[in-house]
């Protein structure tokens, strides 16, 4: 996969691309990340690359002629032109899923004020945000996209980790996890975890599952279809709570 990230910061992303996972995935081949300069696009002697809003207003606007140049000098045949910004879709695991098959994506951070937007109307072809919240640029959530996209490609992870086991991956959220000392502050680790009956194990896992997304999520399970088996499972955890 090729990521090429349009920022006015590219130096901000020289430690990330260092970074456990993200750098093991560089060293690995298994991505391509290259950081664009947008100022290097501009005409403007002093490399401006900003101005003031038509029509009024506070802070600065960019300009459409630098990203256009730098979209158009790494565009490809198959790359998908992805807008930071806090307009965008909502991310969610679904569409780091569907970004993770791409081969080619250009990863744009706006600043200021935001963008021309000619650009995003004409040039973009999907506007993300990582929250409803405002940032003061989109450095941070391209780096958001980048950690969780490639994770999901083959061979990202080490040894026996998996994405599929993971919070969000299937639309719930993940079992507990525990480790060593057996005993905690006088708080055990449950037996079942001890036992050695992998089909067990899997089995409390899966219901640890569902019981943990219905206490702390339960929007997510509007999103699911779930099986008859997960509903009645469901529903056994509903009134177990209730009875508390």
């Amino acid at each position: 996969m090729r990521i090429d990230i349009l920022t006015l910061f590219p130096e901000i992303f020289e430690s990330f691309e260092r970074w456990s996972m993200v750098g093991r995935t560089i060293d690995k081949g298994l991505i391509n990340l290259n950081k664009i300069d947008i100022r290097d696009f501009s005409e403007d002697k002093h490399k401006r690359v900003d101005d003031y809003p038509y029509g009024g207003g506070p802070g600065m606007v960019m300009k459409p002629e630098p990203i256009y140049r730098a979209l158009k000098k790494v565009e490809s045949k198959n790359s998908i032109v992805v807008y930071l910004s806090p307009q965008g879709k909502v991310y969610d695991q679904q569409l780091a899923n569907s970004l993770s098959i791409e081969e080619h994506l250009i990863l744009l951070c706006g600043h200021y004020e935001g963008i021309d937007n000619r650009i995003v109307e004409n040039y973009v072809d999907l506007e993300i945000s990582i929250g409803d919240y405002v940032l003061t640029g989109g450095e941070i959530p391209a780096m958001v996209l980048i950690e969780s996209i490639i994770r999901l490609l083959p061979g990202a992870l080490s040894g026996d980790e998996s994405y599929k086991d993971e919070s969000h991956y299937n639309g719930m959220l993940e079992h507990p996890q525990y480790t060593r000392p057996r005993i905690f502050n006088g708080l055990a680790v449950p037996d079942i975890l001890l036992s050695g009956d992998h089909k067990k194990i899997g089995d409390w896992r899966k219901y640890k599952s569902l019981e943990n997304t219905y206490i702390k999520r339960p929007d997510l399970l509007d999103k699911l279809h779930l099986t008859e088996e997960e509903i009645e499972t469901l529903k056994g955890i509903k009134d177990k709570i209730a009875r508390k």
